[in-house]
């Protein structure tokens, strides 16, 4: 079975660009299911109603999230639906779920989507002990299980990698918006990669429009952030 993790999508160009491999994609890699992290789909932050649909519309198996997961208020309306997760580790009784189980012919594939502590600016649970309560509860009921680790510190995925080293099938990171070249199969068997990068504009700041990012840098001053309009890749 092969599992394709598609890294942040940046704005309707990234899910535009999404659209235009997918299907290339899926049948030279021969894949079978497919998840996709959203949580910058609407120019950067969040996610939209018409987001959401354009995604699913491409036989998108699952869609994660991340720090954006309410960017926009349009998510309370299908906050619920079957594969759509946002990160476990937000506090108790905060609508939506941390994780989902899908079938797959004969199998049973969970996915699990985790926001980091480090640097990240959102008040989460320890995403260590809530991944730890999550696979207690579903390790006798699945056959794989697939982590999307949102966070910003290395160190912090890296830990992760480790903490979940055996018990897991993969553990995959997103957020940063740069590929890492650190892709290898743990001590105990679980594949790991600190970051899958992003579906963005390859002349960018991590997606964002180079000049206005510059301007931050160099002059302190705010800067509204906007979508770089350049040759994509994913």
């Amino acid at each position: 079975m092969k599992i394709l993790a598609v890294g942040d999508l940046i704005g309707n160009s990234g899910i535009q660009e999404l659209k235009k491999q997918i299907n290339q994609i899926k049948k030279k890699e021969q894949i079978d299911f497919t998840i996709v992290n959203g949580e910058n789909a609407a120019e950067g932050m969040g996610i939209t109603t018409k987001n959401f649909n354009d995604i699913l519309a491409l036989n998108i198996d699952v869609i994660t999230m991340g720090n954006h997961t309410w960017g926009k208020k349009d998510i309370f309306q299908f906050i619920d639906h079957p594969k759509l997760i946002r990160p476990a580790n937000y506090p108790k009784g905060v609508v939506g779920k941390g994780f989902g189980i899908y079938e797959w012919q004969n199998k049973k594939i969970a996915v699990i989507n985790l926001i980091g502590r480090v640097d990240i600016n959102v008040l989460s649970e320890n995403p260590f002990i809530t991944v730890k309560e999550i696979i207690e509860e579903i390790r006798n009921k699945v056959d794989m299980i697939f982590v999307d680790f949102h966070a910003e510190a290395t160190a912090e995925k890296i830990a992760m990698g480790y903490f979940l080293d055996g018990k897991v099938s993969a553990v995959f990171g997103t957020h940063t918006h740069v590929q890492t070249a650190d892709e290898k199969i743990l001590p105990k068997g679980t594949a790991y990669i600190t970051d899958i990068g992003m579906t963005g504009p390859k002349n960018s700041v991590i997606g964002m429009d180079i000049l206005a990012s510059l301007k931050r840098f160099e002059t302190t001053l705010p800067e509204r952030y906007k979508i770089a309009s350049r040759r994509m890749y994913i």
